[in-house]
């Protein structure tokens, strides 16, 4: 199946509100508009998880990721500069929706209860000494969030407490039929016009994720 066909696809349903199943540039994920709160609700019932939880979001890049925090910490610039590997920020001060309109903001239940914010971008193009494959499930992710002009939700696709699938043969058929779309595990159209399953260049490993302060601390929360 063409990847611009499942991009169009995919993007209907997320701005319906509704949740997708799609290959990230770590594992598989359940995802939907970061900015919808009702979706965001839909995507804990369907992993039997906890609303007490915050969520990890995809963003584009740092551009969007400014428009959903209050101030982006110097050193998220100097880590996401030299990322090679998948890696979630943490950002304090996310913006979280309050009723008034005028600025764009996330739905309040995929944010911690401290205010800060899980926020991971897609490495799409490796450095010129880099000789590693590009995740095909990262091209995807980031092409759909730049046409959904928003941070889509990612977090791994499975029941709460039972192990991330790392391929799309280990993802339960309650997830698989609890999805509104389910993205097929091959599509052509990423590198030129060959066919590529997003399993082959996807790690299987869940991302680092390092919790930045706004006076420079720097917190390994996992490596």
């Amino acid at each position: 199946m063409d990847l611009s066909i499942i991009i169009n696809e995919a993007l209907e349903v997320l701005k319906q509100g509704g949740v997708i199943l799609y290959p990230t540039d770590t594992v598989w994920g359940i995802g939907c508009d970061a900015c919808n709160e009702d979706a965001v609700r839909k995507v804990f019932a369907l992993k039997r998880r906890s609303g007490a939880k915050s969520l990890v979001l995809l963003a584009s890049d740092l551009d969007m990721v400014a428009r959903y925090v209050n101030r982006i910490p110097p050193m998220a610039i100097d880590l996401v500069e030299v990322n090679d590997a998948p890696m979630t920020l943490i950002y304090p001060g996310a913006a979280v929706q309050t009723g008034q309109a005028g600025r764009a903001a996330l739905a309040p239940s995929v944010v911690a209860e401290d205010g800060s914010v899980g926020i991971r971008i897609p490495r799409v193009a490796a450095a010129a000494e880099d000789d590693r494959p590009v995740s095909a499930g990262a091209i995807f992710c980031n092409k759909l969030i730049f046409k959904l002009h928003r941070p889509l939700v990612s977090t791994s696709a499975n029941i709460s407490g039972e192990p991330a699938p790392s391929v799309f043969g280990e993802i339960s058929d309650e997830i698989r039929n609890g999805a509104d779309y389910v993205v097929p595990a091959a599509a052509s159209g990423i590198f030129g016009q060959a066919a590529v399953r997003f399993d082959d260049t996807a790690s299987g490993r869940a991302s680092q994720i390092i919790k930045l302060g706004l006076d420079g601390e720097v917190e390994i929360i996992r490596e």
